[in-house]
């Protein structure tokens, strides 16, 4: 990873939740308080979602808490967010998003460079086996990295 990415949240239960298929980085339009909370780390991407509105991506639900200085000049938690991104990708992930059961959602987000950017990956929501089986699979790699490291402890 780069050393001038800061992340300052991710979302562990995308992974969870859906099968992440392609991955693409957006910036996003902010106003003055909002990216002084991104800053102070108070985000939360869990219930966020990006919705396709007459050609542009637009990110929905994410909380961005109240920037704790800001007087009444000050944000709405959740207020829709536009993502920016080239045409052609976008154009892309629209096409895809037609796809039956492909969505959009946030994976992390980081300051690079100074900006905030956002990970949004298009995804295929998992059933209820899969996440068994993956929760099984991590359990297993574990209980083997807890057995490798007992045996050559000394």
């Amino acid at each position: 990873m780069d050393k001038n990415i800061k992340v300052v949240a991710s979302n562990r239960r995308a992974a969870h939740n859906f099968e992440l298929l392609d991955k693409f980085e957006a910036g996003i339009v902010l106003t003055g308080t909002e990216i002084k909370s991104i800053r102070a780390n108070r985000v939360n991407l869990q219930r966020g979602y990006v919705q396709n509105r007459d050609g542009e991506l637009w990110l929905l639900e994410a909380h961005i808490s109240p920037y704790e200085f800001g007087a009444r000049e000050n944000h709405e938690p959740t207020r829709p967010r536009k993502l920016l991104l080239h045409r052609r990708e976008i154009n892309r992930i629209i096409s895809r998003l037609e796809e039956k059961g492909l969505t959009l959602v946030p994976t992390r987000l980081y300051l690079k460079d100074g900006r905030a950017k956002l990970e949004i990956a298009l995804a295929r929501g998992k059933k209820l086996h899969d996440k068994r089986a993956a929760l099984a699979k991590k359990d297993s790699e574990r209980q083997v990295e807890r057995a490798l490291r007992e045996k050559y402890r000394y």
